[in-house]
């Protein structure tokens, strides 16, 4: 299928987050050039942006409404990952303090602290990282997803290595990371694991280390053994959620979010991604978008869990959704399966 008509309509988006994706990860325009540079600009002062930064105080941190920092989905942390994913220019300086949240949240003493436990009770009963079974039971993609969004953002400091050297101790013999306080749970979880190897492989590629490339060529074998959605034992799906396309993703996953991932990390073209890139181009609509089949979150005008600050264009599987499909054709473009007909 051509993919002309989708790709132009995208180019004329009114939201110029859109038009980034689409000309720097679909068409490979030079996000260094000038034109990409003003793009990013409008994206700085899009209302979306303004939105998701509104709730800054006087010393530029994001305090809204209680100053949790991992309030979902309008705390800090969540604020950065949006930015990181949607062309927000590299090295803003005003978000330096939001940048301090994060860091200041996930590198706080108790994610240095660690105790053996033998149930899930003893697990909580004391502050710090618990170990059952020889494992570290940690969320991983919380250190993650804050390493990821200042690298993206270019607002690393020193303290990005404090969260890759927690990685690198928390991954699991499998390679991967998981927080079940379950003690028979042994194997890893496609939601705690994705993101890790989303910052790890991004870490490898910026500054060449050699152990987070190595955790990250660990890491994608959870996915690949599995096709990136299905069982080892038998071939089934393995969650119906996992073969739903959403945006955002947050901590969640999805194949499209496991093929993104796979196509930065550099593992798309292993063929264990075929069938998920397969059922990728299945869901594709008439008029040759993709729709966001469900949504991890909810519209209101009074903040609580769960609630966004901006709608990301709906859910419904019969309408293309902007960034599904944007995020879709950069993907199947990696792997080679993307006839734009432009030249």
């Amino acid at each position: 299928m051509g993919s002309a008509a989708i790709v132009d309509r995208l180019l004329h988006s009114d939201e110029p987050a859109i038009r980034w994706k689409v000309r720097v990860r679909v068409l490979g325009e030079s996000p260094d050039s000038r034109a990409i540079r003003s793009l990013q600009n409008e994206i700085r002062d899009s209302p979306r942006v303004r939105r998701l930064l509104s709730g800054r105080d006087a010393r530029g941190r994001i305090t809204r409404p209680s100053g949790e920092v991992y309030a979902k989905w309008f705390g800090a942390h969540w604020v950065m990952a949006a930015l990181a994913d949607t062309g927000y220019p590299r090295g803003d300086r005003s978000l330096l303090p939001v940048r301090d949240q994060l860091m200041e949240r996930w590198l706080a003493d108790r994610y240095f602290r660690e105790h053996d436990a033998k149930s899930r009770a003893q697990a909580y009963r004391r502050e710090g990282v618990p170990v059952m079974q020889g494992r570290h039971r940690r969320c991983a993609s919380q250190q993650s997803n804050a390493l990821f969004s200042v690298l993206t953002l270019g607002l690393a400091d020193e303290r990005a290595q404090d969260l890759v050297e927690r990685l690198l101790h928390w991954q699991w013999p499998d390679g991967g990371w998981n927080c079940d306080k379950n003690p028979e749970a042994a194997k890893s979880s496609f939601m705690e694991s994705l993101i890790p190897l989303r910052a790890l492989s991004l870490v490898a590629r910026e500054s060449g280390d050699r152990a987070a490339r190595e955790a990250a060529r660990r890491a994608a074998q959870i996915f690949l053994e599995r096709r990136l959605f299905l069982r080892k034992a038998d071939g089934s799906v393995m969650k119906p959620g996992f073969v739903e396309l959403h945006y955002p993703l947050y901590w969640h996953y999805d194949i499209l979010g496991g093929l993104v991932v796979m196509a930065e990390a550099g593992f798309i073209d292993d063929p264990r991604c075929g069938e998920a890139l397969d059922l990728l181009e299945a869901k594709r609509l008439p008029d040759g978008g993709w729709p966001a089949e469900k949504r991890f979150f909810k519209l209101s005008s009074k903040l609580a869990t769960g609630t966004e600050l901006y709608d990301w264009g709906g859910a419904s599987k019969r309408r293309t959704n902007e960034w599904v499909t944007a995020d879709a054709l950069a993907v199947l473009q990696v792997a080679g399966r993307l006839d734009t007909g432009l030249e």
